[in-house]
């Protein structure tokens, strides 16, 4: 397991332009996977400005190729008169082996579960998206998820303290 420092370096030199914070709450993450994405040039300028929004975006498998739908990536402020005019919140075909997309789909298409980004982030240059795969949760799931964090919070909290010799 990597040291907190190392995930550290690794986040800075990975940083994460968007991040859907609502998923791991809406949803029960089963799998995560790194998706590359195909972008226009202007898009990969305004993604390196920070400038993305994840919240309502979800992926879909059609025809043995995986899509992203509804993810936000505003025109790069200097980009006007420069090649054709991308659309904000065109659909953006996702990179990932065929075969990989197809048990994914298979999968899908058994259990009813869903493909959710969870963040975009840059490797090496180029932009990649983290998908996970999903199942809803309903309102009581969401409760019972919640108290479970924090129970789990609390027994941290006072085996921290005890191993530090305080009260607790």
């Amino acid at each position: 397991m990597a040291s907190p420092t190392a995930a550290k370096a690794a986040a800075k030199l990975n940083p994460v332009v968007a991040s859907n914070r609502r998923a791991r709450h809406d949803y029960e993450i089963l799998s995560e996977f790194e998706c590359g994405i195909v972008l226009a040039g202007s898009e990969v300028k305004s993604l390196r400005d920070g400038k993305a929004v994840l919240n309502d975006a979800y992926a879909r498998i059609e025809n043995g190729e995986m899509w992203i739908y509804s993810l936000h990536i505003p025109p790069w402020q200097y980009s006007h008169g420069f090649g054709a005019v991308v659309d904000n919140t065109r659909h953006r075909k996702l990179l990932m082996h065929k075969s990989d997309i197809e048990r994914l789909g298979h999968r899908i298409a058994l259990e009813r579960l869903q493909l959710i980004p969870l963040k975009v982030y840059f490797v090496n240059g180029r932009a990649k998206v983290e998908i996970a795969l999903a199942r809803g949760r309903k309102q009581g799931d969401k409760r019972q998820a919640m108290a479970d964090r924090d129970s789990k919070r609390e027994i941290d909290r006072a085996l921290g303290r005890r191993n530090k010799g305080m009260p607790g």
